[in-house]
């Protein structure tokens, strides 16, 4: 009996994409110094055979999220989903918007907002995530997931991955490195998407949080946030996360901005050999262009001093061939 013709080339065509697939893992990277470096580095320490050979336990890769993984801009998308959560809440009851921050933020005044720095944001998430337990809270930020969408593109938030990224972790997870999300934004909404979104465990994100406090309501012992941060994991902050969290150094640190700097310098003082990755945010016309003067995702130590500290600078615009994995 001959072969029925259509599932001949159905299996030709698997077949080819399968050894194209494994001739480039990063196939969303465009050829050149930058990917090439990606795989060499990689290819080196997972070779038996090299003197840069680092055994599987020590192969620990850690993430940035907000503009490493995922689309940062025009304000980090928690503060976005904290924003809605808050204008529900004003909703029912308007008195808690107590002050000129938390009206400024239920009105879109982003730039009072912003003028407040860090203590008007933590006041906006203080109202917006604290007093909830974990469970209500993890289903909130899927269902807030599930239906907003971000205002340039109209897509949803966690439609805004980097598809090199995403082939990025998934190859070093393939060459037996375990990779971990290390963000400045709350440990507990990155956690509700991340193995979703990034096939990484709950376990393995790191990220700031609100106190926490255990208590048993109706018979059932549950956990809830309370006010005020418990950790700040950015800056100086991420390393002293890794070292509690993780306990190892990583020998792959990716970032994109001043945020990442002590968590890059920290694994680049690594015995084993390591790589430190920048994303640099180049294309305005198919994501975003800024870098030393933005009020998001400021990256100006780290633009200067890449190249003395031996980190690859990666120009979106031109070492990306795609960006989202649902555009072209």
């Amino acid at each position: 009996m001959l072969p029925n013709l259509k599932s001949v080339c159905a299996g030709l065509i698997g077949c080819a994409l399968t050894l194209q697939a494994l001739a480039d893992p990063l196939p969303s990277w465009r050829e050149g110094d930058n990917k090439n470096a990606i795989l060499e580095f990689v290819t080196n320490v997972t070779n038996p055979e090299s003197d840069q050979f680092v055994p599987v336990a020590s192969r620990i890769a850690t993430f940035d999220n907000d503009g490493t993984l995922w689309t940062e801009q025009p304000v980090y998308f928690q503060l976005i989903y904290a924003l809605d959560m808050l204008k529900e809440q004003a909703k029912k009851d308007p008195s808690i918007l107590d002050s000129t921050m938390l009206k400024a933020a239920v009105d879109g005044d982003f730039k009072t907002l912003m003028s407040g720095g860090k203590g008007a944001l933590q006041e906006v998430i203080n109202a917006s995530h604290a007093d909830i337990s974990l469970n209500e809270f993890e289903q909130s930020v899927k269902q807030w997931l599930a239906t907003a969408r971000h205002p340039k593109t109209n897509m949803p938030y966690n439609a805004m991955v980097y598809q090199p990224m995403l082939e990025l972790l998934s190859y070093l997870r393939d060459k037996g490195f375990t990779t971990y999300i290390v963000s400045g934004g709350g440990q507990m909404f990155v956690r509700a998407f991340a193995q979703d979104t990034y096939g990484i465990p709950p376990q393995q994100v790191i990220g700031s949080g609100l106190h926490l406090s255990y208590e048993v309501i109706n018979g059932n012992p549950q956990l809830t946030k309370k006010p005020d941060i418990a950790f700040l994991d950015d800056g100086p902050g991420k390393p002293v996360g890794i070292a509690t969290i993780i306990g190892k150094k990583p020998i792959f640190v990716a970032g994109n901005s001043d945020g990442d700097f002590e968590m890059l310098e920290w694994g680049s003082t690594n015995s084993l050999p390591s790589l430190g990755v920048i994303v640099h945010h180049t294309d305005a016309k198919r994501e975003y262009q800024y870098d030393r003067d933005s009020h998001i995702g400021k990256l100006d130590k780290g633009l200067s001093e890449a190249g003395d500290r031996g980190w690859l600078l990666i120009d979106m615009k031109e070492d990306w061939a795609k960006v989202y994995p649902k555009t072209p």
